[in-house]
């Protein structure tokens, strides 16, 4: 019996519904997969439709062309002699599941339907399926006819099984069904099941990746075997990036591991391990064999295959690979990748032009300018590692002919990347000149306007109407008319910006039309610090989800790293919106402005989505995590504004630009974090539990003194 075996997983960038170029990716996995001799090929969760169809999976058609696809691969003589884990929705008693379809030589092995289902944060899967509650059972699946003609079976098992092939065996589970408490690999591992599949569609979040490595790891260090894990990478039409990172772990160790963030459609990652390594490690302890003998069995479907091949056991020069530690980035890399590679997704998707962005000359319109020029660095890198689809997709983005290939990032930002400083009696030169100089350096084509005139237009109507003139604070007007005034600027630029757009696609006799990008932080959302409809209102948002500090944090790595030395002016300028008047004594300042620090702000927003606190519970932990620096009663009035005007703005975020999800204390209204958007922005009963729970604490203090 030969021992060594070629295993493959792999990454790929299916885009929800897309039947033909997802069965395109497929197929062209299995021929990497077999080209580097593996006998064993998993891919990611539902990779036939695309993880991101949503309600699209209530629908008859996607189970209709999923079998359509399925057909294709069964027809294909690329896929045999090879085992395939394939991802699609099946229905079975009209009941719909999340399934693994395990295919060998034009045949239907098992159907697996999915067990656990991921159902919180970004994830519904209990909306579309139904989880297969019948652990270790296997009923029959009677195949469309369609299906049936290719195949010659009529029926195949569906449930809970395992594949047993002439040298091993094979146990398939889908990603939420690694990070349950009770996983099934567990029971299938004591059972004998020596080669785990896991595929997934698990998206990007900061500084995740290193808790789904630890889950992998940890999924045969106790019990030894193979763990392969698939997963999708990129954007497939919504808030998403999945991010990839294919792995591939031998007892506890990781032994091969894909890229996290790539423009590659298709990644495959092979590795070549020696299945006489589990059961020798499987042998060291005696209570896992105890367990084991206990362990009740499952269902195992025969497959006519041995996944090792005595070429690699008669081949000398061919060892296993060894075990090396997994690659992380640092949230600064992930920060210029992720957003990154989702912009690059959704522009090439989106047939689109290029990107519009109003630059301020602050730091997140900075940031967004900046992820920008990444993305041309991506571009150009695989237009150098010879990737045809970025070349193509670059061609058609840039509006040049059949000889260009992007080479220089500033270039290709040229042709595709529009920037505009909006100016106003309200702004500074300061501002203005860091926008025109950050333009200059990353290559984007930049216009610089003042806006006064539109401005006052609109303050003259509104007088000519009413009779009446708003005036700002710093000239004696009131708060009410102090932000109309600001608010009615913003609102304008959200105009310019859609205008500009449209239109300047055609003053550079370029076709189509132009992405607006926005850049509202995660904090300044969830605080509400924005104008309703104003430039935090656009087509996508890169930084939507990331918080001001970790933006700094980008900042101060991509000066260095993109050798952009002008990003330091960024990083050492006061936040300020520019939309009051300048005095002697008075600029503005966002942090003055909000009554509260940005870094307050990440610390409110994990509290509330990530620890899930209210009012109360939130006062109680900071009134312990503060206490040094600050009385019970100021951390309690710190609580109460934040919860004040988190709850008057919540509106605001119905509206809420579409924005990469990085964070997870996303106030995302429209899938992420679900709540009422019209609140008692009083918190009547609540704030006063606060106020004497900081009595009491502040008395019982003064005691102890």
């Amino acid at each position: 019996m030969g021992h060594l075996i070629t295993v493959a997983t792999c990454s790929l960038n299916q885009w929800a519904l897309d039947f033909s170029g997802n069965l395109e990716r497929i197929l062209s996995s299995i021929r990497i997969a077999k080209e580097r001799g593996a006998t064993l090929r998993v891919g990611p969760e539902l990779e036939i439709t695309g993880y991101g169809c949503f309600d699209h999976f209530l629908e008859g058609d996607t189970y209709l062309h999923s079998w359509e696809m399925i057909a294709s691969i069964l027809s294909s003589p690329e896929t045999d002699d090879i085992l395939l884990d394939i991802g699609m929705p099946v229905m079975h008693k009209t009941v719909k599941y999340n399934c693994r379809i395990v295919v060998l030589n034009r045949k239907i092995l098992l159907i697996r339907p999915k067990m656990f289902l991921a159902n919180d944060g970004n994830y519904r899967e209990l909306r579309y399926f139904t989880p297969w509650v019948k652990e270790r059972q296997v009923e029959e699946y009677y195949l469309p006819r369609m299906i049936q003609e290719i195949t010659g079976q009529k029926t195949v098992p569906f449930g809970d099984a395992v594949i047993s092939a002439k040298d091993t065996c094979i146990g398939c589970e889908t990603c939420e069904e690694l990070f349950t408490p009770q996983s099934p690999h567990i029971g299938m591992g004591l059972d004998g099941v020596e080669i785990f599949t896991n595929s997934s569609g698990s998206h990007h979040e900061l500084r995740k990746l290193n808790t789904r490595i630890d889950l992998i790891k940890e999924a045969t260090q106790k019990l030894g075997g193979v763990y392969l894990y698939a997963n999708q990478q990129g954007c497939d039409g919504d808030r998403l990036y999945y991010d990839g990172c294919a792995l591939i772990a031998v007892n506890g160790q990781i032994v091969a591991q894909g890229s996290q963030f790539s423009l590659r459609d298709v990644e495959v990652v092979t590795a070549t391990i020696d299945i006489e390594d589990v059961r020798a490690f499987r042998a060291r302890t005696a209570s896992r064999g105890i367990q084991a003998s206990k362990s009740e069995a499952y269902t195992r479907i025969e497959a006519d295959i041995a996944l090792s091949q005595p070429s690699l056991d008669a081949d000398i020069r061919v060892s296993p690979d060894a075990p090396r530690p997994p690659t992380y980035h640092t949230p600064e890399e992930e920060i210029a990748l992720g957003p990154a590679c989702w912009m690059w997704d959704y522009l090439r998707r989106s047939k689109t032009g290029g990107f519009f962005l109003p630059l301020s000359g602050g730091i997140d319109s900075c940031a967004t300018a900046t992820i920008v020029a990444s993305m041309c660095r991506l571009v150009v890198s695989a237009a150098e590692e010879g990737n045809q689809q970025v070349i193509l997709d670059a061609r058609r983005i840039a509006n040049q002919g059949e000889d260009y290939i992007p080479k220089d990032p500033r270039e290709f930002a040229h042709h595709l990347f529009h920037t505009c400083y909006m100016g106003t009696e309200n702004s500074s030169q300061e501002t203005r000149d860091r926008a025109k100089k950050l333009a200059e350096v990353i290559g984007s084509y930049h216009t610089d306007l003042n806006m006064d005139a539109v401005v006052s237009s609109i303050h003259t109507l509104f007088s000519y109407i009413t009779g009446k003139t708003p005036k700002y604070k710093v000239h004696g007007g009131s708060q009410t008319e102090n932000l109309a005034l600001q608010n009615i600027q913003a609102r304008l630029r959200m105009v310019l910006a859609y205008l500009f757009a449209q239109l300047l696609p055609w003053c550079r006799d370029k076709p189509g039309s132009l992405l607006v990008l926005g850049s509202a932080n995660v904090d300044e959302s969830l605080r509400g610090y924005l104008t309703k409809y104003d430039c935090s209102s656009a087509d996508i948002n890169p930084i939507g989800a990331i918080s001001k500090t970790d933006l700094k944090r980008f900042i101060a790595y991509a000066e260095t790293a993109f050798e952009m030395p002008i990003l330091a002016d960024f990083l050492n300028a006061t936040p300020t919106a520019e939309l009051e008047p300048i005095t002697a004594d008075y600029v503005q300042s966002d942090e003055v402005d909000m009554g509260m620090t940005y870094n307050e702000l990440s610390i409110f927003g994990r509290l509330r989505k990530v620890s899930q606190c209210g009012p109360f519970s939130m006062f109680s932990k900071l009134v312990h995590e503060w206490g040094g620096t600050l009385t019970p009663t100021e951390v309690a009035a710190k609580v109460k504004r934040f919860f004040f005007y988190y709850s008057i703005n919540r509106h605001k975020l119905t509206t809420l630009t579409p924005s990469y999800h990085a964070e997870s204390y996303s106030p995302d209204d429209n899938r992420f974090d679900l709540r009422p958007f019209l609140y008692n922005a009083a918190w009547t009963w609540q704030f006063k539990r606060i106020d004497r729970a900081a009595e009491a604490l502040e008395a019982n203090d003064k005691k102890k003194q």
